[in-house]
């Protein structure tokens, strides 16, 4: 059984710094590309970030760039998303997911990803 775990989540304020983490299990995690994505209560799910499977090649949403880092630990079976200066429309539930490597798909689309764990909350005060 496929299993994603994010954690990590919860209160900062704004200006602030969250490390999430995501921890697999039940498939080869290192044959997996991984990417991170958020949603907002009303809002539709939308891309953060993506790494490859050998964590070689990393992908940002414009809105992350610069102030996110994603990397990975092939040996701990674990995706990381490091992001600072953090906005309180950051506010959102934050989704890790796993995909088979496809150089002709889309990373940045949710329906390209084959398992998603349950989230983590992202809070923001102003």
């Amino acid at each position: 059984q496929v299993q994603l775990v994010e954690s990590g989540g919860g209160l900062v304020q704004a200006g602030g710094s969250l490390r999430l983490s995501c921890a697999v299990s039940g498939l080869t995690f290192s044959r997996y590309s991984m990417g991170w994505f958020r949603q907002a209560p009303g809002a539709e799910r939308e891309f953060v970030s993506a790494i490859s499977w050998s964590g070689g090649s990393t992908y940002y949403a414009d809105s992350f760039h610069g102030r996110s880092t994603i990397s990975r630990d092939n040996a701990k079976n674990t995706v990381f998303l490091q992001m600072s200066r953090l906005k309180p429309e950051d506010t959102a539930v934050y989704y890790c997911a796993a995909r088979v490597p496809n150089p002709k798909s889309d990373r940045a689309r949710p329906q390209e990803y084959d398992y998603w764990g349950q989230g983590t909350q992202v809070t923001v005060s102003s």
